[in-house]
C-alpha cells in the first residue's frame, strides 16, 4: 500500500506560502483547506488564494472545501487544476452529482466526513469517489488532538475498498504526528495531512521522511 503525506499550509507561514510549499518537495501534495467562516467558525483561503499557489506550487493542491453552498463553488477549484477537490458530505444534499461534475472537470474528487457522521450511508457510494477524508479532529482549526473514536470508520471503509477491489484513496486528517499515524495507518489510511507535525519542525523534508517511514513501516509489516 503506497503511503501518500500532504502538508496542510493552514501551519505554515502566510506571509511567505510560495517559499513554504518549497519546502515540501518530497510530499506528494500540499493540503489546502478552504474555509468560508459558514460551515466551519473560521476564514482561510479563496479561489484566487488556491489559483496563485496552483501557479506557484511544485506539487499538485489537495484541496479541502469546508465550505456551503458547494454546488457553486466547488467545480471552480477544479477548473483552475487543482489535482484534488474533497467536500463535506454534510454541506452537501447530492455527493454524488457534485463528485462527477468535478471529475468530469478533470480533478479527483473527494468526500470528507466530521468525527461525529456516520460513514454507513456513504459506504456503497464510494465507487463514486477517489478519495474519502476521515477527520479525526474537529474541521475548523488546526493544533487539535488526534481523535481514536473515528478509526472505526477507517477499518470499515478500509474492508470495503480492499473487497471491492476500488482504487479510493483513504486520507485523515487532524492531529497526525508519527504516533497517530501508525494508529491510522494501522486502521486502512494512506494518505495523511499533517500540519504542525512538518511546518512545526526546523526541516519540514525530513519530518515528511520520517510520518512517511512511520506509515510505511507499519503497512510493510502489516
Amino acid at each position: 500500500m503506497s503511503v501518500r503525506i500532504n502538508p496542510s499550509i493552514l501551519a505554515a507561514d502566510f506571509a511567505n506560502l510560495e517559499s513554504e510549499v518549497g519546502r515540501i518537495t518530497t510530499a506528494d501534495a500540499v493540503h489546502v483547506d478552504v474555509m468560508d467562516n459558514h460551515f466551519v467558525p473560521n476564514l482561510t483561503f479563496g479561489p484566487q488564494m488556491v489559483e496563485r499557489l496552483q501557479a506557484v506550487s511544485p506539487i499538485p493542491l489537495d484541496v479541502h472545501l469546508m465550505i456551503t453552498d458547494l454546488e457553486r463553488w466547488a467545480p471552480g477549484y477544479a477548473e483552475l487544476g487543482a489535482f484534488s477537490v474533497t467536500f463535506h458530505a454534510e454541506a452537501t444534499e447530492d455527493p454524488v452529482a457534485l463528485a462527477r461534475r468535478i471529475r468530469s472537470i478533470g480533478a479527483r474528487a473527494g468526500l470528507a466526513l466530521k468525527p461525529g457522521t456516520r460513514i454507513d450511508p456513504y459506504l456503497d457510494l464510494l465507487p463514486e469517489f477517489d478519495q474519502l477524508l476521515v477527520m479525526t479532529v474537529e474541521p475548523g482549526f488546526g493544533g487539535q488532538s488526534f481523535r481514536t473514536e473515528t478509526l472505526p470508520k477507517l477499518r470499515a471503509a478500509r474492508e470495503v475498498v480492499d473487497r471491492e477491489g476500488l482504487s479510493v484513496w483513504l486520507q485523515v486528517d487532524g492531529g497526525i504526528t508519527e504516533s497517530t499515524i501508525v494508529q491510522a495507518a494501522e486502521a486502512g489510511a494512506d494518505t495523511f495531512v499533517a500540519g504542525s507535525s512538518v511546518y512545526g519542525t526546523e526541516d519540514p523534508d525530513a519530518a515528511i521522511a520520517r510520518l512517511r517511514a512511520a506509515a510505511s513501516a507499519f503497512s510493510t509489516s502489516g
